[in-house]
Parts: structure tokens; C-alpha cells; sequence
């Protein structure tokens, strides 16, 4: 999804832009990637009931960003290209059929919100993964699973149709459904990541997230990386001749993400640091650890805010219906059938 919803300028989910990760049946994409609103909060506005955007679409056009070419899709085939590239396959089918609601969510949000973007040239999203959901074609779907394709695409093909009429709404709106890999054990508020209240969008407990693989990463980056990468972002950033004091962390939200912190004489954001250091999450530790190294220390995967992928499939394991888990990580919402 759009680098989570751009402040400055999401999601760029997303998302930033973050950079683009390849999505493997251990790791789920960063949902931020894949989970990010497609517009910035501070533009939102509902989008009203003007029937010329709520109508359904039977295909959805789709900017292809290698070819350049614009693609009708049909909705069906969307929504399984986008699940088929935002979750592993193996994963349960009650959390592929979660991953289906949000897509087809996301994909209706986006349009509803009538965004113009000039660099789709007409189109409703493109297949970038940093600035909207990722989507693959049947051939990318082939290529991916390889000898497993019947399987998988069967798997997922199926959790799609038992959902395909259904998206999440508030207030009669389709939702902005971000949705992450794994959080730090709570998901966090898109008021913290993206500086507006969202009323669904707020911390909800994940502790299996905690057991995900990949949940602790380290990091090590020379002093001369970590100058380089920030005055590259900050010409007039400047540093203490002691190295032991570059950085303070000075508030995290309860969540664990870091709100403010010194880099430098730099006040930034944590999101900022995790974009700037292409790191997975921006709840993290940094310390001095001596001849010229830093060390990082991440908790999660992507910008946490909205569905925990792993904890979705958690949930799914525990015997929770796609239903349940939507409700949990989207709480207020009403799961709607479309005609």
C-alpha cells in the first residue's frame, strides 16, 4: 500500500518510502509497503456518496511501472494477485481470507478517495510496492510459486471467493485498511505514525507477533555509514566529536515506536531514522558499541500500525474466524457486502 500515508509528502502504507521488500513465505512484504494510505491524512476527506465513486468496478486499471502500460484487471483477479504478494501462501486460509478483505478494502479506499495522481496516468494504482499494494500477474503468480503454483494459487484463489463481496467500512466508507508484517507485540496508532487520529486505527494487542521469526534484527553501521546516510537527508545535520553522543532517544508511544530523537543537532522522527537507515521498524535501540560502530536492535517488522500479518495468522491458528481477526486489528468497523 502507498508508503503509509505521506505527511510531507504514504504505504508510502507505504510506505515511505520505505524500500520495497520481496515478499517469501517466511516474511510477508512490509505492509507498508503494502499498507499504506494512498493519500495523506492531512488531505483526507470523506469522500461522500457520489455514486460516479461508489459504484463497483467490475475491473480496476492498473499501471504497470516496468512496462509503463496501463492494464485492466478484473476484480477477482486483483485482489488474488495482491493477496498472492502480500502474504505467504502457507499461511492460514482464515488470515488469507483477512489479507483479501483488506486488499479489496484498500483497492475501494483508493478509489473513493479520489485522489488525482498524475504519475498513473489515468490509472486507479500502479503495481509499486512502495507507493501502493503490491499485485502480481497470473505469469509473476507462475513464476513465484513455481511447481507449487496449482496449490498455492488454488489456496488463495479459494479464501478470495469466500470473501470477494465483502470490504471493511466506517461511517459507510471503505476503511484505510494498513496492514503490517508483525508488530513489537502491540500495533501501534496511525496518529503516531502519521500524526492524525484514525478512530480504527489504534494500538491493539499482538503478543504472538513477539514469536514471529525475524521479530529481533540487528543492525551494525561504521560512524561514517550513519554520517553519510543522514547529511545525505540533512546537509546541515552536524555531530558531536564524541561518537557515544550522536544519538537520544527522547519519547516512544507505548507501542515501543520512536516518537522524537536526536540525531546530531537533528530532532527526527523514528519513522524518519527507520527510512534513512533502511531498517524494518522504528521501534529500536541504538547505541555506541565502540571502534566506530553503531548497533541498532529492531522489534517488528513494518510501520505497525493497522493488521499484523503474523499475528493475523496466529489468531487464524487459534481457531479465529477472518471475521474475528479483522475486528481486532480494525476495531469499530463493519465488515459490508457488496452487491
Amino acid at each position: 500500500m502507498k508508503n503509509l500515508i505521506r505527511i510531507v509528502s504514504v504505504f508510502s502504507l507505504s510506505l515511505i518510502s520505505i524500500p520495497a521488500l520481496s515478499v517469501s513465505e517466511d516474511r510477508p512484504a512490509d505492509a507498508e509497503l503494502n499498507v499504506t494510505p494512498p493519500i495523506s491524512l492531512t488531505e483526507y476527506k470523506s469522500p461522500g456518496t457520489d455514486p460516479a465513486k461508489t459504484e463497483n468496478k467490475s475491473t480496476y486499471a492498473v499501471l504497470d511501472i516496468q512496462t509503463g502500460l496501463i492494464n485492466e484487471v478484473a476484480v477477482r483477479d486483483y485482489v488474488i494477485g495482491a493477496v498472492c504478494a502480500e502474504m505467504p501462501a502457507t499461511f492460514n486460509t482464515e488470515a488469507l481470507k483477512a489479507q483479501a478483505v483488506a486488499s479489496h478494502t484498500y483497492a475501494m479506499y483508493q478509489i473513493n478517495s479520489g485522489k488525482n495522481d498524475e504519475s498513473l496516468m489515468g490509472a486507479d494504482f500502479s503495481n509499486d510496492p512502495s507507493e501502493y499494494q503490491a499485485f502480481f500477474t497470473d505469469e509473476e503468480i507462475r513464476k513465484y510459486y513455481g511447481d507449487r503454483y496449482d496449490e498455492y494459487y488454488s489456496k488463495v484463489a479459494d479464501a478470495v471467493d469466500s470473501v470477494i463481496n465483502e470490504i471493511l467500512e466506517y461511517n459507510d466508507e471503505p476503511i484505510v485498511a494498513a496492514f503490517h508484517s508483525m508488530s513489537s507485540g502491540t500495533t501501534e496508532s496511525a496518529e503516531n505514525i502519521w500524526g492524525r487520529k484514525i478512530d480504527y486505527l489504534t494500538p491493539q494487542t499482538s503478543p504472538e507477533d513477539t514469536e514471529a521469526p525475524g521479530f529481533s534484527e540487528d543492525y551494525t553501521f561504521t560512524a561514517d555509514e550513519i554520517r553519510s546516510r543522514i547529511t545525505a537527508r540533512y546537509e546541515d545535520a552536524v555531530f558531536p566529536s564524541e561518537y557515544s553522543e550522536w544519538f537520544s532517544i527522547e519519547s516512544t508511544s507505548a507501542s515501543g515506536t520512536v516518537l522524537k530523537m536526536l540525531a546530531g543537532n537533528k530532532e527526527i522522527s523514528g519513522t524518519e531514522f527507520r527510512e534513512i537507515m533502511s531498517v524494518r521498524s522504528a521501534v529500536f535501540t541504538i547505541e555506541y558499541t565502540g571502534k566506530d560502530k553503531f548497533h541498532i536492535n529492531t522489534k517488528g517488522f513494518g510501520h505497525g500500525v493497522g493488521m499484523s500479518q503474523y499475528g493475523a495468522n496466529s489468531l487464524a491458528g487459534e481457531g479465529k474466524t477472518y471475521s474475528e481477526i479483522l475486528s481486532h486489528y480494525y476495531p469499530g468497523t463493519i465488515l459490508t457486502k457488496m452487491q
